[in-house]
């Protein structure tokens, strides 16, 4: 055996196996997760769970990309979007959700040209293929880029949960494959993992054309809170990561941006019983003529207060049924599941 090849060999070894080796004898064989790909100097460790047993591979430097520049906040010009949020690891209904409305071929991959899908956040939590989804954009996020599209995963309430380790909505699988590798599961989303990585330069909030996407809402409360910047924002939300709960609970700047008027808790478009008119001067202050929402779900996706008020949580999180918003050249529509299309 090469150093080289002996070196790889005892990184493995040191890095998985010797940490894991006593949890593997109560495996659950029908548990399969993964991967999960670990940074360690310049090499890539890829861990998966088959059958109930980790299985780890030392991957090719340079395989998977490990840095992420924030993406811009703000585009104009773009003719085709499609949005949909609180997928919750519903991987299987999202990709049926996709597919039927042209997002994706089936074959999983990108098809919608130089348009742009936004996940209006909530991918982790309650349900079981979180992961499988986490890659699935990951891969088309490339992908769109080379057709000159874009793929926007934005940070939902459960993102921000999963990054403070608070996991009150975790799927007990995700609890089983946590004491199988040894970690907490919010070190699954560490900054030495290419997810973790990449999930830390998403943003909370964008601006596409007039319209801004957020998973809550923008409050008044917010907007008497903070300057509204969306990059400015974007960057303080991110500051929180890493940082316990418990730790900035007590804080005015958890209140303000992690509070129920917060932009990924807020819920007031859908139980406040709001004027129009209120809904716009909060849109006159952020410069837009649309707010996409996620986060308090309905039946269907949602056109409120004459299309200023944009709701795409469809239930998805449910596992039964689910729809997309599609915005054409500025006309609204419902994508239902079997790809048909309903303009508000």
């Amino acid at each position: 055996m090469s150093i080289k090849s002996f070196n790889n060999f005892l990184l493995l070894f040191l890095t998985i196996t010797l940490p894991l080796c006593a949890q593997q004898s109560d495996a659950d064989d029908s548990l399969a997760d993964g991967p999960y790909v670990f940074i360690r100097n310049d090499s890539l460790i890829e861990q998966r769970v088959v059958e109930g047993e980790l299985v780890a591979t030392l991957l090719e430097a340079g395989s998977l990309e490990t840095h992420f520049p924030p993406a811009p906040a703000v585009y104009t010009g773009v003719e085709r979007i499609a949005a949909l949020s609180d997928i919750h690891g519903q991987y299987d209904l999202a990709v049926e959700l996709l597919t039927a409305n042209g997002i994706i071929d089936k074959e999983q991959n990108w098809k919608f040209g130089k348009g742009q899908l936004v996940v209006v956040g909530d991918v982790f939590d309650r349900g079981p293929k979180v992961t499988e989804t986490l890659w699935l954009l990951y891969r088309l996020e490339q992908q769109a880029a080379s057709k000159g599209g874009r793929v926007q995963l934005l940070l939902g309430n459960h993102e921000y949960m999963v990054l403070h380790n608070d996991l009150r909505y975790l799927h007990p699988k995700y609890t089983a494959v946590s004491e199988l590798l040894g970690l907490g599961y919010d070190q699954l989303y560490g900054e030495d993992t290419v997810l973790g990585r990449w999930l830390r330069a998403k943003p909370t909030m964008i601006k596409i054309n007039d319209i801004l996407f957020v998973h809550g809402g923008i409050s008044a409360a917010f907007l008497e809170a903070v300057e509204f910047d969306i990059e400015a924002i974007n960057d303080k939300m991110l500051e929180s990561i890493g940082r316990t709960k418990a730790e900035m609970k007590p804080t005015d700047y958890y209140q303000t941006y992690f509070g129920s008027d917060g932009p990924v808790w807020y819920r007031g478009y859908f139980e406040d019983n709001l004027p129009e008119s209120h809904i716009t001067e909060l849109l006159q202050a952020v410069s837009a003529s649309h707010f996409v929402v996620g986060h308090c779900t309905e039946r269907q996706v949602v056109s409120m207060y004459n299309n200023k008020v944009l709701g795409v949580d469809s239930g998805i999180k449910r596992g039964a049924y689910g729809e997309l918003l599609l915005i054409i050249k500025g006309r609204f529509y419902r994508g239902l599941l079997d790809g048909e299309r309903v303009e508000f």
